[in-house]
């Protein structure tokens, strides 16, 4: 199969990963037959975890019709039980696009790999978090650090938040954050 340039072959018993891409990434695919048929699978991650690779692994999962049962045990032995990223696909011609996108990414970066505790805060997300009501740059970057994301700092609840900023703050930036849900009820 060819998309975007890019040859992908799947073959079985390949070895432990069935792919491995130029940007430091290996991937495991596990298809709607592997999932149906038993928990044969599981051994195959199992190997691919314990394999001593300096790639980040990636699991690529068949997500369909017939498997979407057994998808959420699936996907809690993948993430939960052996810690490794998985990315549902719906089959072999979503599976292949998206390898695409990862080999001919702008940035040979792999865009799933975990980010370390050091990583530098993107400018913008500091600028925009210090457009909160009562957060200066200090308490903006206190929050970024306990909070990897937006969407868990909006989420945060003012106990949470009280442990980094005080309580007033604390407040203020709940309140922020929930000032349009509080006016729509």
């Amino acid at each position: 199969m060819t998309c975007g340039g890019v040859k992908i072959l799947f073959e079985n018993e390949l070895g432990v990963a069935d792919f491995h891409l130029p940007n430091k990434s290996c991937i495991l695919y596990v298809s709607e037959c592997d999932i149906i048929a038993g928990n044969g699978y599981k051994r195959k991650l199992v190997r691919y975890r314990n394999a001593s690779s300096s790639f980040q692994q990636l699991v690529l999962v068949e997500n369909t019709r017939l498997s979407e049962q057994y998808f959420s045990a699936v996907q809690k032995f993948v993430v939960f039980d052996l810690g490794l990223t998985l990315l549902p696909v719906s089959g072999q011609t979503e599976a292949s696009q998206l390898i695409t996108q990862m080999v001919h990414g702008e940035s040979r970066e792999n865009p799933f790999r975990r980010r370390s505790a050091s990583r530098l805060l993107d400018p913008l997300v500091l600028a925009l978090v210090q457009q909160v009501p009562g957060v200066g740059r200090v308490k903006a970057l206190a929050l970024l650090q306990h909070f990897p994301s937006i969407q868990q700092l909006c989420n945060a609840a003012p106990a949470e938040l009280e442990t980094i900023v005080g309580q007033a703050a604390a407040q203020q930036i709940h309140s922020f954050f929930h000032k349009a849900t509080a006016a729509g009820t």
